[in-house]
C-alpha cells in the first residue's frame, strides 16, 4: 500500500525508520506530488515524455549503490523534515531519483527519489559507481526564491529545465538483476527508436518500503534529444 499521510504528521522516527529500510528497498514514502509531464509516445511499458521544469534538491554521495542511497535519502530526509533556515518542513513528492555521476519551515516530499551514478558504469555484477547523485524533486509551489536554503552544505538546489525523457516503468524490488534487465531495455528501446541519448541513466522509485513486488512502480529514465 502507499502511504498517504499527512507530512506535518510525520515523526523523525518514522524518517529514520524509512532511511534504514531504504537499503534493501530504495523508496518514496509519503508521495504525494509528481513531477508534470506530457505523455508524447507510449509502447508497451516504455514512453517518451516532456517534462516540465522541477526545482530539485539533490547530493551526492560515495559507495555501492543502495549504501550511496541511504546516506543521500538521510541527508534530503533531514532537509525536508526542517533542518534549513526557516527550521521549515517541505512536503515530499515522488519519485525519489539515483544517478551514477562520472568525475521552524518543513518542505513536503514528491516522487519520485532518483538515483544515479557518477562513476563508472555497468559490470558482471552489476552497478558498480562509486558516486551517486540521489535527488528529491521540490513541492511546485516552491521557486528557487521561496525555497527554504538548507543548513547542510552539501546539499545543493538547483532547476532542472523542461526536457524530453525515455522511460521505462516495471515493477519487482530493486535488485541488481532487475535494475540491470530494465536499463538494458531501456537502452534498447532508445537504440531501436533512433533517439540520441543526452544524459546518464537515472533510476526512479516511487512506492514506500511496504508496498508488495507486484504492485511497485520503478523507472528507468534517459534525457533524450528532442
Amino acid at each position: 500500500m502507499s502511504l498517504r499521510q499527512n507530512p506535518e504528521h510525520i515523526s523523525s522516527t518514522r524518517a529514520a525508520a524509512l532511511v534504514a529500510i531504504v537499503l534493501l528497498t530504495p523508496v518514496i514514502a509519503m508521495a504525494i506530488e509528481e513531477p508534470k509531464f506530457r505523455v508524447v509516445e507510449t509502447s508497451g511499458n516504455f514512453q517518451i515524455r516532456e517534462y516540465q521544469p522541477v526545482l530539485v534538491a539533490e547530493v551526492e554521495a560515495t559507495g555501492e549503490r543502495s549504501s550511496a542511497a541511504i546516506s543521500g535519502f538521510r541527508m534530503l530526509a533531514d532537509f525536508i523534515f526542517g533542518n534549513n533556515h526557516v527550521q521549515q518542513k517541505i512536503n515530499m513528492t515522488a519519485p525519489v531519483t539515483q544517478v551514477p555521476q562520472r568525475s521552524n519551515a518543513k518542505v513536503a516530499m514528491t516522487a519520485p527519489v532518483t538515483q544515479a551514478p557518477v562513476g563508472s558504469e555497468w559490470n558482471d555484477n552489476g552497478l558498480t559507481e562509486q558516486r551517486w547523485r540521489v535527488t528529491f524533486t521540490m513541492p511546485s509551489h516552491f521557486n528557487a526564491e521561496t525555497l527554504p536554503l538548507p543548513n547542510d552544505p552539501l546539499i545543493n538546489i538547483r532547476e532542472i529545465p523542461g526536457r524530453r525523457v525515455a522511460t521505462v516503468t516495471f515493477g519487482g524490488f530493486s535488485t541488481q538483476a532487475n535494475l540491470r534487465k530494465h536499463r538494458d531495455l531501456l537502452e534498447r528501446f532508445v537504440k531501436d527508436k533512433g533517439l540520441e541519448a543526452l544524459g546518464p541513466y537515472e533510476v526512479a522509485f516511487y512506492d514506500d518500503p511496504f508496498t508488495l513486488p507486484w504492485n511497485r512502480r520503478n523507472e528507468w529514465w534517459v534525457q533524450v534529444a528532442p
